[in-house]
């Protein structure tokens, strides 16, 4: 079977490549091979490839940028979504389509379900929302999984920014009144790939079709986070520069930036727990696997 990988190059996409290999041949064309921001180009690669599974993990994720650049992130985040998902509807086959926090309004302590109500307060998220109830009405059988905080052990993320910066500083501020659970793009693709019967092809959606929140169990902020993620790197002996006690929290009045960012990104693991029969792990076991498959590269 063909199995289509959006956004094969990003860390979740690389990750969702490796998690899927065994279970058919993967296509993740990079940019030079397909530009998702041609639609044409788009409907042209789906009908030669025929794929029998796509897994869209592409989008636009410059949430600054996206403020000044509002029809690039909604190409990437609403209309692509929207184009792949009716290509999965008239086709018969599944899509999974990856989402983000960034869809709630960001206020209050209590964990969003998935049925709370939205209120994005960014282009980002506003066109990321857009995406999602675009495969949510397209037809098709889907799966849409919000998560957040995503990091891996490659690409552009907040823990290798940490790392770096800790060995270069002996003192940080980081913000300490936004809320949530760092997502690791493994996790993301091992729990994929458990929400699809694997016996036998083409692969199917064993789990009621539907959005689920799929992060780790606890929250923090980004200040706990790098503590975590410095503490952690001294107990594997990684020469830093940063002492804990100069690692200042800050509120987000103190950082501004082009786009607003939730405060409240907590997320409820209820219905994708009972669907898969698991419980989710903590972010902090997630940090240390994450965390030394970097150091060990």
């Amino acid at each position: 079977m063909n199995i289509f990988i959006t956004g094969g190059n990003g860390q979740a996409g690389f990750e969702l490549q490796r998690q899927f290999a065994p279970f058919g041949t993967i296509l993740a064309p990079v940019r030079q091979e397909l530009d998702l921001a041609n639609a044409e180009a788009v409907n042209v690669y789906l009908e030669k490839h025929r794929p029998d599974l796509i897994l869209n993990a592409a989008a636009y994720t410059a949430v600054d940028n996206a403020e000044s650049e509002p029809e690039q992130a909604k190409r990437l985040n609403a209309e692509l979504p929207a184009q792949l998902a009716g290509y999965a509807a008239k086709q018969g086959i599944p899509l999974v389509h990856y989402s983000t926090d960034y869809v709630y309004p960001g206020n209050g302590e209590t964990p969003w379900q998935e049925d709370s109500l939205t209120g994005p307060l960014s282009v980002y998220g506003q066109t990321k929302l857009e995406g999602d109830n675009a495969v949510s009405e397209s037809g098709a059988s889907h799966l849409i999984f919000r998560t957040s905080w995503v990091y891996a052990a490659r690409g552009n993320n907040f823990m290798k920014t940490m790392l770096r910066l800790g060995r270069e500083r002996d003192a940080l501020s980081i913000v300490n009144d936004q809320i949530g659970a760092p997502t690791p793009a493994r996790l993301i693709a091992q729990v994929t790939a458990q929400a699809f019967t694997t016996q036998g092809s083409p692969l199917t959606i064993n789990i009621p079709p539907g959005v689920y929140h799929l992060a780790p169990r606890g929250e923090t902020s980004w200040h706990g986070f790098a503590s975590e993620i410095f503490n952690q790197a001294r107990e594997a002996e990684e020469a830093l520069a940063i002492t804990p006690e100069n690692t200042v929290g800050i509120p987000s009045a103190e950082y501004p930036t082009p786009a607003q960012r939730p405060l409240n990104s907590r997320m409820a693991l209820g219905k994708l727990e009972k669907a898969l029969g698991i419980t989710m792990p903590s972010w902090q076991s997630q940090l240390g696997l994450t965390l030394r498959e970097y150091l060990d590269q």
